[in-house]
């Protein structure tokens, strides 16, 4: 991608997101020029405690991945980025072909592709459940459907992408698991998928939390979710975030 097209596909996502969050154009304008947001309440959704599942994936391989879609993936990448035992978490798309898996595309909501995160882990540090069990309690809300706080359409529906039978399965109990149980007010709509295929977001999108710490939509939407990990899960949480440009991804 040229510097040119990264620049205005920044630009653009920055603006999409900064009105939903905040309001209008002209207020958007307001906000931006003289930094008003700060005074914006913090709105995001409150994490909850939930129980781990009651089955997990048996121990493997040293490396293994996962791809979770829960709402703007720059939230999603971030919390998983500070989890102990992930060795990667790249932005990207899922759910539908290689064509149309562009953000302006995408943004449409008429692609099939969700915005994911795809999560690659050591077992042995941090199992399977214990990374849905982060899903579901910190990184988002379950319980909406095609949207996640102001960001509304399929493309930002929850959904988890197993790459093998034992993470479909382990996916799909946990769903019934929470749901028999009555844990969130209302049911969990969470789907367990297939991978299919994982196509990388764009440069600007990769580690965009940690890149952009004081941006509105980061600081109203995603920080607080940073947080809600290190207290609910502090045996687990680590400081410094393992980013796409150091991984190699």
């Amino acid at each position: 991608m040229s510097s040119n097209a990264s620049v205005n596909g920044l630009a653009t996502a920055l603006h999409r997101h900064l009105k939903k969050t905040i309001g209008g154009p002209a207020l958007v304008a307001a906000v931006v020029g003289f930094g008003l947001w700060r005074l914006v309440d913090l709105s995001a959704n409150a994490a909850v405690i939930i129980p781990p599942p009651s089955i997990d994936e048996p121990l493997g391989a040293a490396s293994e991945t996962v791809v979770l879609a829960g709402g703007c993936f720059w939230g999603v990448q971030g919390v998983f980025q500070h989890v102990k035992g992930v060795t990667s978490a790249v932005s990207g798309y899922s759910g539908g072909t290689a064509d149309t898996a562009q953000y302006e595309t995408v943004s449409a909501g008429r692609t099939g592709h969700a915005e994911s995160v795809k999560v690659t882990f050591d077992p042995h540090q941090v199992s399977l459940g214990r990374i849905l069990q982060i899903y579901f309690s910190v990184v988002h809300d379950p319980t909406e459907l095609d949207r996640q706080g102001p960001d509304v359409g399929s493309q930002y529906r929850s959904a988890i992408f197993a790459a093998n039978d034992a993470q479909f399965e382990v996916a799909r109990a946990y769903i019934d698991q929470l749901n028999r149980a009555r844990v969130f007010p209302k049911p969990v709509v969470t789907t367990a998928d297939r991978l299919t295929g994982f196509y990388p977001a764009e440069d600007y999108h990769q580690d965009f939390l940690t890149l952009h710490p004081y941006y509105p939509y980061i600081v109203i939407n995603d920080l607080p979710k940073v947080a809600d990990l290190k207290q609910l899960f502090p045996e687990i949480y680590r400081d410094t975030p393992v980013l796409v440009t150091k991984s190699g991804t």
